[in-house]
């Protein structure tokens, strides 16, 4: 019998996502759950995995209940996930060994600057290209092993496994299958870009158990099959959530690029299967490897807080109720009176990587209101994005013609208008903006043929809207002199 569907799990920082899409890509249901952000103490960020297993199983009950779909009509389930945030747990009875450590945690810091003694903050980005920074797995391994009682002691005997959200959830789902894909594995420091393996030299440095860590496979290829609510289903693709955007994006040619605006910023660029390393402070990656083909590689970078900032403005501050009042209030005024915002909350990433940055507010008079605050909160992702599009352009000498955009930010109009202007090329929208879990579904469905080829996929990719730059080239460029200005007020905060 053809099957009607592909399902998706969205596992982010914030929330998990359920979503069944037809073979148009188009979305037939979805259900959505947030889950607790634990802050124990400053700089260090949790969540508990077992909350994270309960919200999935949750959307994906309450998702086929909306769409009255029966799992026998779903071809494939791709995964995709919040990357880097690392969870350790028992291979025999699935209790974690703690909480996870989330991506934007910098409790590493001193360990990362303890490995960077030798070499600098470079030493392994030959390898698996990315600099020592408080943002990877691999560090963070090393710190549960190194600080949580009888966790070395088990993981020498094979009981304590690790993963990031993606293999956690495989191994749940399929009732122990130890997997991940080539993107996940590319973000924990510890596998070699080269030969997509796990590189022993850096194990043997972070003294982390090679038996700890799961099997790499390609992003789409048939993990196993799932239990429970969906029983039955091939699991079948497994992507970190950027570059399961880039697929959703159909960023497929060397040279096409995107930009997902959610709890962080992150924008990826098609270096093909080229291995691009990075002089201006970007990230080398995996893009995808779809099956047996070759891996696709991408210059990314990576931008720490971005939505985050608004919810900062309603959670923290109490200056708006809801993040969609942003837009309200920043648009009662025309500009941001000369604030900005720079949201160093867990350092600089791209293209600075400063663990030591602490975020300020700059350029404050007595005519600023929280208007003027709110709107700054928004230009700072602008921004952000302006300076890793300039290492873009510099590092790969392929100059960007128009961005195409994605994520939770980008029904924000005052947003994305602001990105044009400031970047100097169109933002272009699609008409499915949840392409972080399309780039998954679209995976899972070519693993099992539910689409045959790449160009199926491209040919459901549809402009929803277009934004110009419109801002003056000499007020853009006195603007951005004052915003890398504020940026370097936040350097070397902490001592």
């Amino acid at each position: 019998m053809l099957k009607k569907y592909v399902a998706a799990i969205d596992q982010g920082t914030t929330s998990t996502r359920f979503i069944v899409f037809d073979r148009l890509g188009q979305i037939i249901c979805s259900n959505q759950q947030e889950h607790q952000q634990i802050y124990p103490q400053p700089g260090w960020v949790e969540h508990n995995p077992d909350e994270i297993w309960q919200r999935t199983q949750s959307v994906i009950k309450n998702a086929l209940e909306i769409g009255n779909i029966d799992p026998k009509d779903i071809a494939a389930l791709g995964i995709t996930n919040q990357r880097e945030t690392t969870i350790v747990w028992d291979r025999k009875t699935g209790k974690s060994y703690g909480n996870a450590i989330v991506w934007q945690d910098t409790r590493t810091r001193f360990l990362c600057d303890n490995l960077a003694e030798i070499e600098g903050k470079d030493r392994f980005r030959e390898r698996c290209g990315l600099p020592l920074a408080t943002y990877f797995s691999g560090p963070k391994i090393k710190w549960m092993l190194d600080n949580i009682a009888g966790l070395r002691e088990a993981a020498n005997r094979g009981d304590a496994i690790f993963g990031n959200v993606d293999t956690f959830l495989i191994w749940h789902l399929t009732g122990g299958a130890h997997v991940t894909d080539v993107t996940n594995a590319s973000r924990t420091m510890l596998m070699d870009l080269q030969t997509l393996d796990w590189d022993a030299e850096t194990l043997e440095i972070m003294a982390i158990p090679r038996c700890m860590l799961p099997e790499i496979c390609p992003s789409s290829h048939i993990f196993g099959t799932a239990k429970g609510l969906l029983d039955g289903v091939p699991i079948a693709a497994a992507l970190g959530d950027q570059q399961a955007a880039l697929v959703g994006q159909t960023c497929f040619n060397v040279g096409e690029a995107k930009n997902t605006y959610g709890t962080g910023c992150f924008m990826l660029l098609n270096t093909g299967e080229a291995i691009v390393p990075s002089k201006q402070g970007l990230l080398t990656t995996v893009a995808y490897k779809m099956g047996e083909s070759p891996a696709v590689y991408a210059l990314e970078g990576s931008i720490a807080i971005a939505g985050a900032l608004v919810q900062w403005l309603r959670d923290n501050l109490g200056i708006i109720n809801t993040s969609a009042e942003v837009e309200t209030l920043a648009n009662t005024v025309e500009d941001s009176g000369g604030v900005y915002v720079v949201p160093a909350f867990s350092g600089l990433y791209a293209p600075y990587w400063k663990d030591s940055a602490r975020g300020v507010i700059a350029g404050l008079t007595r005519y600023v209101t929280k208007a003027h605050i709110a709107r700054a909160v928004l230009e700072a992702t602008a921004w952000q994005t302006r300076e890793v599009l300039d290492a873009m352009n510099q590092d790969s000498a392929v100059q960007l013609l128009s961005l195409k955009v994605d994520g939770g930010m980008v029904g924000n109009s005052t947003l994305m208008q602001f990105q044009s202007d400031v970047l100097g090329v169109p933002v272009v929208r699609p008409v499915v903006a949840e392409t972080t879990a399309l780039g998954a579904a679209y995976a899972a469905g070519l693993a099992v043929g539910f689409w045959s080829k790449l160009a199926e996929l491209r040919d459901n990719w549809a402009v929803d809207c277009i934004w110009e730059p419109k801002m003056p080239i000499a007020l853009r460029e006195q603007k951005y002199r004052f915003w890398k200005k504020a940026v370097s007020r936040t350097f070397d905060w902490e001592e």
